[in-house]
């Protein structure tokens, strides 16, 4: 008897005890991502080390030391001298004395004009909120957080003549996303049209 009574006491508390388990869990089992596109820790660390480079000075050994290279970097973009001239010369109202005097070396220089354009960031996008109103598409809440990163290098051979940045220091967006309907939010007119009429 004492057996039974425990044995439909468990039976009891199951559901109790697995709604525990789902309510404590459920955070846990909304969607994340990460986005990591640069070996640099942080903003500033890209920020410093692309400073480190003196135009006039630095060489393209100090480039790849740096991490500014295609091999080191991944998502870097090699420029051509015809590149920096459609970027920086796009139009007959910017005159020669409005550029800074590395962009200009590097236009005169022809084919020993090169550059590098190294894109980096570190975002993560996660799902925060009620997981079941989630679930069934009543709310969605989405937090994005991180920085991005742009850097330009200008080379005449192997010098370095030119470096700008620039980007995002710190990301940090939240997108709420409301359907009252829930579920059957993304339900319309085709479902409707293409229903067999009733008899």
């Amino acid at each position: 008897m004492t057996l039974t009574m425990a044995r439909r006491n468990i039976r009891n508390q199951l559901p109790v005890l697995l709604l525990a388990l789902l309510a404590g869990g459920c955070a846990t089992w909304l969607p994340e991502a990460h986005t990591d596109t640069t070996p640099f820790k942080s903003y500033d660390d890209a920020r410093a080390a692309l400073l480190a480079l003196e135009p006039m000075k630095s060489d393209r050994q100090a480039l790849e030391h740096n991490g500014f290279f295609p091999g080191k970097h991944p998502n870097t973009t090699i420029l051509t001298h015809a590149d920096v001239v459609r970027r920086f010369v796009p139009g007959a109202l910017l005159r020669r004395e409005d550029l800074d005097p590395g962009i200009v070396t590097c236009l005169e220089a022809r084919d020993a004009c090169s550059g590098v354009e190294v894109l980096g960031a570190k975002i993560d996008r996660v799902r925060t909120g009620s997981f079941w109103a989630d679930f069934l598409n009543f709310q969605r809440r989405t937090e994005t957080t991180g920085w991005r990163f742009t850097a330009l290098v200008l080379l005449v051979n192997d010098t370095v003549v030119y470096r700008s940045w620039s980007g995002q220091p710190k990301v940090n967006e939240v997108e709420v996303t409301r359907n009252p309907l829930g579920p059957f939010q993304d339900i319309g007119p085709p479902t409707v049209t293409n229903a067999a009429p009733i008899k």
